[in-house]
């Protein structure tokens, strides 16, 4: 490969949460003189370090990593937004003779880095905020059902409990003029052309995911993941930021805050956690699956094999 192809090429990891993607990652771009760069849609945020899994301080001085924590709870970021960090990432460390290594849970992300988004501008802060007020007064279902009126196509398609996506559908309508499914018609859009991309896919036996997803939430409790919860929860009794916002959907996070508010018991939050982090991986793992076409694929969790890391480099 000569130099000018190299510069070209980005590394991704997908797989499911607890699948061992970050530590891949990691390995990958350790060997291969790199950066990590981060797609994943919750560790963007800096509230729940612990309980979005996020890359430790020992990891971070391994390797660079990008694209972490980098927003505040009160951010409603966008996948555009993240695109757009995360050419510009890609193309620094190009230019720093370095491999980007992407890597992330969130199909959306690493789709659209990959084929291309609709070319929908970016949603000017006080659209957003007024449909936050929206949600914050009449709720997400009712949010859908205007939603319909204006573009029964996406409603269709959205699940009227999905408070981001809807909430997205219709800013796009009320900040463009145009809705959501029209942009939908319109080619795509890459952020970086220039880019050759090698795909790694992590696809391990449910079994072994359901495994690791249970105890890795065990491991996070007892690091603190309660006392992220508790701030979160400070937040929003105050009503400094609404529950309604991305960085409270992590996963553990609704399950804690529900036994802060005295919903459940502490046992009872922590079961549920397990097993929506079990059901959330399953759904990961699922579209991975049957949409992300992939040069490698690695059928179990990833532990620190360095065939898998020789291959993906070579």
């Amino acid at each position: 490969m000569n130099d000018k192809q190299e510069k070209r090429r980005v590394i991704i990891i997908a797989g499911p949460t607890a699948s061992g993607k970050s530590q891949l990652a990691l390995d990958v771009a350790k060997a291969a003189g790199g950066v990590v760069i981060n797609a994943d849609s919750q560790q963007v945020y800096d509230c729940t370090p612990l309980l979005s899994a996020c890359p430790d301080d020992r990891d971070k001085k391994i390797v660079p990593h990008r694209l972490y924590e980098i927003w505040g709870i009160e951010k409603n970021g966008s996948v555009v937004e993240w695109l757009n960090l995360a050419a510009e990432e890609i193309r620094k460390a190009w230019g720093e003779g370095k491999m980007p290594v992407v890597v992330g849970g969130t199909g959306l992300y690493i789709d659209n880095l990959i084929n291309g988004t609709t070319p929908i501008p970016e949603t000017k802060p006080e659209v957003r905020q007024k449909v936050m007020e929206m949600l914050e007064t009449d709720g997400v279902q009712s949010l859908h059902a205007k939603l319909a009126e204006i573009d029964a196509e996406a409603a269709a398609r959205l699940n009227r409990n999905d408070t981001t996506r809807v909430r997205r559908a219709y800013e796009v309508w009320l900040d463009t003029g145009k809705t959501l499914s029209e942009w939908h018609k319109q080619p795509l859009r890459k952020v970086l052309p220039e880019a050759e991309f090698t795909v790694v896919k992590i696809l391990p036996p449910q079994e072994e995911l359901d495994e690791r997803c249970f105890c890795r939430f065990d491991k996070m409790m007892e690091a603190g993941a309660l006392e992220e919860a508790e701030n979160i929860y400070a937040n929003i009794y105050t009503k400094k930021y609404s529950d309604k916002l991305p960085a409270m959907h992590a996963l553990g996070v609704p399950e804690l805050l529900a036994y802060l508010k005295g919903q459940c018991s502490k046992r009872e939050a922590i079961e549920k956690a397990k097993l929506h982090s079990r059901q959330y991986a399953k759904r990961q793992r699922t579209w991975f699956a049957n949409k992300l076409t992939a040069q490698i694929i690695l059928d179990h969790c990833y532990d620190g094999d360095d065939s898998v890391v020789k291959k993906i480099v070579n």
